[in-house]
């Protein structure tokens, strides 16, 4: 049980600091993981700062799927995130729970360990929504596409969660 207090006050308080040099970035590689005693979507829940994520992996029908068994790489975007986007654009997203919303969310996801942190040059890596996203660095920071990401990641029973600052979007393409 203290354990699981001390997991659930680390995870209130990620998603404020994010690095800014490159002597951070290299500090960032060695900061050692939290550790959830539960899902990904056990660990989403009880962070307030991913209260919309939580929201809307429910509303897209994928919080079962982020609760089984496997070992996922979730890049959760912090409700500032969502925040940012655009009003006429989060509830074009929104209102298309099977088909927009899950597409946006599951490319959030990698099936498989990835860490944005690891990126000494460009690289990629897959998303369940079968398009790519990339890591780089940017001003020091590790970035995901153009999202900073947070330096201490979340194991889970499950998989990995990094905090990202931008929701990302998929590429979609016109028929």
């Amino acid at each position: 049980m203290k354990r699981f207090l001390m997991s659930f006050a680390l995870l209130a308080t990620l998603g404020t600091s994010l690095p800014a040099s490159a002597a951070s970035f290299w500090q960032c590689l060695k900061t050692q993981p939290v550790y959830f005693d539960g899902t990904i979507t056990d660990a989403a829940v009880a962070t307030e700062a991913l209260s919309i994520l939580t929201d809307q992996v429910i509303n897209a029908g994928l919080a079962e799927t982020l609760a089984s068994p496997g070992n996922f790489t979730v890049y959760a975007p912090v409700n500032d995130a969502f925040l940012a986007i655009p009003s006429d654009i989060l509830s074009a997203i929104t209102a298309d729970p099977d088909g927009l919303l899950k597409a946006v969310l599951l490319y959030h996801v990698s099936n498989g360990y990835y860490d944005p942190r690891r990126a000494y040059f460009p690289r990629k890596a897959p998303t369940e929504a079968g398009q790519n996203i990339f890591f780089s660095r940017g001003g020091g920071s590790p970035r995901v596409n153009n999202a900073n990401v947070q330096c201490q990641p979340v194991r889970t029973t499950n998989g990995t969660v990094f905090i990202i600052d931008s929701v990302l979007l998929p590429q979609f393409f016109a028929q």
